[in-house]
């Protein structure tokens, strides 16, 4: 554990705070964070006309999640024609970057054409007015630029929305090339999705560690390690510092007056030095964490995949929580200060 300590560290080189892409929780944090931060400002008044009444960067941060299903309610009209014209916007979430590396570069492992880095510049590229066929290819309007903005500065901020774990054939975490994933030779987890946590074992040593729960949830079978960065980290970092909601702990941290290393040059250079901070984060999220034999499930549409168990620190918790404290003040921080760029 002196190497999470280690990396912790550096990553705290890039966000400081006094004291110690998520689930609906966490993403409606980083709205809150940058809702409070952008008030009384132009950015404040151009985002509200571009939001309906009543709506605010909190309330729509998960929009870009909601449009995938019904479970935030029935797709409204805009919804529809969102996805209607995005019919592959389930992929802009994210990149595959192998964590072992330290920055995301065009054309790498792991990256493609439409994913979080490229989807954000294009959102940029529209608010700042420069949107073109060249630089805003899925068409997005201001409006639903920014609806996509708000929630991917919050996934580029989650650790394994970034950094991918390739699993080698012969087992454990590898840095494969290109030709090593189209000949089977490493695997990827699919942003940790089928990487699986003993999930009994993983409550019991959080009690330990972790405040008490008020309304704790019956533990599962196994939880996907990608699960636990959306929603469970994000939930012990609220406990860990008395939040109850997201208003709440967007409050506490901004009280707290965290230094958040600014970002330089043309706002659409901004996502490749966010993925390449989150890296450094998605480093400790790998660190001394194991992967089982390869075994393979069916999905309910029949469908067959890898799937590996994963044995993690006993006090993986504890500075894994630390960590997305930090990433989630970083997301809403980034966010803000990205508003005030485009419109300052």
């Amino acid at each position: 554990m002196k190497k999470l300590a280690c990396i912790l560290a550096l990553s705290s080189a890039f966000v400081s705070f006094n004291a110690q892409a998520w689930g609906n929780d966490g993403h409606r944090a980083v709205g809150a964070i940058a809702d409070q931060l952008i008030k009384g400002s132009n950015a404040e008044q151009q985002v509200q006309a571009l939001l309906l009444p009543g709506e605010s960067l909190a309330g729509i941060a998960s929009w870009a999640d909601c449009v995938k299903g019904t479970y935030c309610g029935p797709q409204t009209p805009e919804m529809v024609t969102y996805t209607t014209a995005n019919p592959k916007h389930s992929e802009y979430h994210y990149t595959d970057v192998p964590f072992q590396l330290s920055r995301y570069e065009d054309g790498g492992v792991g990256t493609h054409g439409h994913d979080i880095v490229q989807t954000l510049k294009q959102c940029i590229a529209v608010l700042q007015g420069k949107g073109d066929a060249t630089t805003n290819p899925h068409n997005f309007t201001p409006r639903q630029a920014l609806l996509i903005l708000t929630h991917l500065s919050g996934d580029i901020a989650q650790p394994l929305h970034v950094g991918e774990g390739y699993v080698g054939k012969s087992g454990g975490f590898v840095l494969p090339t290109q030709k090593q994933l189209d000949d089977k030779a490493a695997f990827p987890s699919t942003g940790g999705n089928n990487l699986q946590l003993d999930d009994a074992r993983l409550t019991a040593n959080s009690a330990q560690l972790i405040p008490a729960d008020d309304k704790p949830a019956k533990p599962q079978a196994t939880r996907a390690f990608h699960s636990y960065w959306d929603t469970t980290v994000v939930n012990y970092a609220f406990r860990r510092i008395g939040a109850r909601t997201p208003e709440q702990f967007a409050q506490m941290v901004i009280a707290g007056n965290p230094v958040v290393a600014p970002n330089s040059g043309d706002p659409v250079s901004w996502p490749y030095q966010w993925a390449d901070q989150t890296l450094v984060v998605a480093k400790l999220a790998y660190t001394d964490v194991v992967p089982g034999p390869m075994a393979q499930q069916t999905s309910k549409s029949g469908e067959v995949y890898n799937v590996w168990p994963l044995a993690i620190p006993d006090n993986y918790p504890v500075p894994s929580s630390a960590a997305a404290k930090e990433q989630l003040i970083r997301g809403g921080y980034h966010l803000a200060a990205l508003l005030k760029a485009i419109w300052p």
